[in-house]
């Protein structure tokens, strides 16, 4: 319980990937287990009813279920692998999936119709090449990922994770989403990392302090693209832009919502010190903009670890009413009423 793999087979429980109109059923007659070729890891793109009253799985090496052909009937209790598409795909039908299922969803289940065989068994493994794992209570990236030797993108976004062992990872990713975990090290992840990763996603994690800048250099990362590391706790601007500045394929850059953001040449510092960055924190990075800025990475005195933060208090509840003081009575004996305060910020 708490791992992916764990995550992924309730996953496949609930899609009912062997109950009608999916799965090897009798509705699938003789038909069922006539696709020739099981998934040797080929990738499976799109799927759509072939012509000539064929349905396949389209692309070199892929399995192919041969219906019966033009004038031939179709037994009675069983359907076509069309008809069985359009119970999925009619909105109106109700097996369809809802309107917001992800492609996986919609893969899996088009996979169930016309080469169900491939699901059984560790064959699925084969199927997909993105994982899409969110909100799924994970809390352990265990070694069964291993098992998707085609994955290419994991998506593992709203769990409870705190470590990644990058040796239980597909060395075949080159997509990696951990928004919203609780990562707060990066040593075991840059330990054996994916070699051809093009995206990192750390935001909304627990990352803080200089200790973790040295895990993002192109020694573990050589052709990431795309970084995230927003709404952390990281600080030293000047240390992190001295790794980042390694990975020479690196062209989005997300540090919004670190502390190191507030200071106030922050992004001119980064756009000049990062010269090949086309996106900063999802803002697009214009000639001008760059000119503008020309020549701030010499002058790193510049880039100073304070900001000036200013608030603004626009109403208080329960506190007591400063007129009623003026109707007590005033005199020698009148009591004297003290209130103190303590407000406090944190940040």
């Amino acid at each position: 319980p708490g791992s992916v793999s764990a995550a992924f087979r309730e996953y496949l429980r609930h899609l009912g990937l062997q109950d009608f109109p999916c799965g090897l059923g009798s509705w699938v007659g003789h038909r069922g287990g006539t696709a020739v070729g099981h998934g040797t890891g080929l990738p499976l793109p799109p799927l759509s009813p072939c012509p000539q009253n064929k349905s396949c799985l389209h692309g070199r090496g892929s399995p192919r279920a041969e219906p019966a052909g033009p004038g031939e009937a179709v037994p009675l209790g069983e359907e076509s692998p069309e008809a069985l598409l359009e119970l999925l795909r009619d909105p109106h039908s109700p097996w369809a999936l809802p309107p917001d299922c992800s492609p996986q969803d919609r893969l899996l289940r088009e996979v169930a119709v016309l080469a169900p065989e491939l699901l059984h068994g560790s064959r699925v493994f084969q199927v997909l090449k993105s994982l899409r794992m969110v909100d799924k209570g994970v809390q352990e990236v265990d070694e069964g990922l291993l098992q998707f030797q085609q994955l290419e993108e994991l998506i593992l976004s709203a769990n409870h994770i705190s470590r990644v062992t990058s040796a239980n990872l597909p060395r075949t990713l080159k997509v990696l989403e951990l928004c919203c975990n609780a990562v707060g090290d990066l040593q075991d992840l840059c330990a054996q990392p994916p070699p051809e990763l093009q995206h990192l996603g750390l935001g909304y994690n627990r990352l803080c302090g200089p200790s973790q800048d040295k895990h993002l250099t192109a020694d573990f990362w050589p052709n990431l693209v795309s970084l995230d590391l927003s709404f952390n706790s990281l600080t030293d601007l000047l240390g992190l832009v001295s790794q980042l500045s390694t990975l020479q394929k690196l062209r989005v850059l997300v540090l919004q919502g670190n502390p190191l953001a507030l200071i106030p040449t922050y992004r001119g510092f980064l756009l000049d010190s990062l010269p090949k960055l086309s996106i900063l924190d999802d803002i697009h990075i214009w000639p001008e903009e760059r000119q503008q800025f020309h020549g701030l990475a010499r002058q790193p005195e510049l880039v100073r670890s304070e900001a000036r933060v200013v608030v603004s208090i626009g109403e208080m509840k329960g506190l007591p009413d400063p007129e009623a003081f003026q109707l007590l009575e005033v005199g020698p004996e009148a009591p004297v009423i003290t209130y103190s305060y303590c407000v406090t910020y944190e940040f």
